[in-house]
């Protein structure tokens, strides 16, 4: 089966989604599109990232993936095909694949199919595309570019160690309004060692316990645990966690272990 999934900041109001599947369809009649999402914030490439690193391993292997994030044309652009995992995938070198990827990928290029001059502002519609398709069809990546070895590269937000507590900061919101920080699972254990812990943040609220899931409290309090993503979340059952505690992308957290 060819599957193409979809990562972008069209939204669902205008005709840009529609466009795009169109394309493919016209191109691939049979493959099977999914939409991860197209409510990134507009040209927000570690949003992107952090949605599609945390969810196109679900997929199986010889899925494509096409992200739709700051692809306008200029004459400095790069879009690149890339191999990695056993999955591939189809973008701009803006950064994201390095916010994305724990290793090397498997085999890059760039990808030169000509740009029809009639979708010059919406290429994705275009050579995203026909790449997109020609691997969804078996094809092979030199066929539609160059082999290069460097990617763009951003960093993620790292969390600081300093003396008994980590400082970490708030990455992501998602659509419960639960609050995910740059705090993995692996990162916690190494440092906690089975102390116990505060979780402080604004406004001096704090939490001292990890919970399982989200209904371990009553309704309306708040909690942190590890969520899907493996990354300390910090929510309110059944409520907005970003909202109530007035947290935003970028505030700082504080694991103090004692």
């Amino acid at each position: 089966m060819a599957i193409i999934t979809l990562t972008t900041d069209l939204g669902d109001k205008d005709i840009y989604q529609a466009a795009l599947k169109g394309s493919i369809l016209k191109l691939l009649p049979a493959a099977s599109i999914v939409d991860i999402t197209h409510n990134v914030s507009a040209f927000n490439v570690q949003q992107a990232a952090f949605i599609l690193k945390n969810s196109f391993h679900y997929f199986p292997d010889g899925t494509v993936h096409l992200i739709g994030i700051d692809t306008v044309f200029t004459k400095d652009t790069k879009y690149l095909a890339i191999h990695y995992k056993n999955h591939f995938f189809v973008g701009a070198d803006n950064g994201i694949f390095s916010l994305m990827f724990n290793a090397d990928p498997d085999e890059i290029v760039e990808i030169n199919i000509m740009q029809d001059l009639k979708f010059l502002h919406f290429p994705l519609a275009d050579i995203f595309v026909k790449a997109a398709c020609h691997l969804a069809g078996n094809g092979k990546l030199k066929d539609i570019g160059l082999p290069i070895d460097n990617i763009e590269r951003k960093m993620n937000l790292q969390p600081v160690i300093e003396k008994n507590l980590i400082r970490g900061a708030v990455i992501y919101i998602d659509s419960f309004q639960n609050v995910i920080t740059n705090i993995t699972k692996e990162f916690f254990n190494q440092v906690q060692q089975g102390r116990n812990f505060t979780l402080s943040f604004k406004r001096n609220e704090t939490i001292n316990h990890l919970s399982w899931y989200y209904n371990e409290v009553p309704e309306g309090e708040k909690l942190c645990l590890f969520g899907i993503s493996d990354h300390l979340e910090i929510a309110i059952n059944k409520g907005n966690a970003a909202g109530l505690l007035g947290l935003s992308l970028g505030d700082t957290v504080i694991l103090d272990f004692e």
